[in-house]
């Protein structure tokens, strides 16, 4: 039997491996956190495009209207929208290619976990980067970028 919270960490850790994150729902509101977190992922080497379709920018970044209109697939699709919201994004993260699904502290929905992983993508439940980057103390490789 697998060890389950072995398992989570280990699916967290590879989600946090991919460098190209949409954050679905990033805020306009610095002191939100779908507004922090894309300078916290920035900061530490992730490339993040807000996704927002109520904003031309957010904290310096271009945000778009949804994933489709992104410049390049999202490897990891971060959702901060309510639990009962997120069943279509994760449909659009699917059909936008992601790797990996992200769910924010408090979104839960099995329903789109069982999608997502049924689609091969990886998924996360329930938790925020900003705080298992520092608890798993990850840090990206190095890239060779200036």
């Amino acid at each position: 039997m697998t060890d389950e919270p072995f398992a989570r960490e280990e699916e967290m850790r590879r989600v946090l491996s991919l460098r190209r994150w949409a954050v679905v729902g990033a805020s306009t509101d610095a002191g939100r956190p779908g507004h922090r977190i894309l300078s916290f992922l920035a900061d530490r080497g992730w490339e993040v495009f807000p996704v927002n379709p109520a904003a031309a920018e957010i904290g310096g970044r271009k945000a778009y209207p949804d994933l489709r209109s992104l410049p390049h697939p999202p490897e990891v699709v971060d959702l901060f929208r309510r639990s009962e919201q997120v069943l279509p994004h994760v449909r659009e993260a699917i059909e936008a290619g992601a790797k990996a699904v992200w769910m924010q502290l408090g979104v839960v929905n099995e329903e789109a976990a069982r999608l997502a992983r049924d689609a091969g993508l990886l998924v996360v439940m329930d938790r925020c980067p900003m705080q298992e980057i520092p608890r798993l103390g990850f840090r990206l490789p190095e890239t060779g970028r200036g």
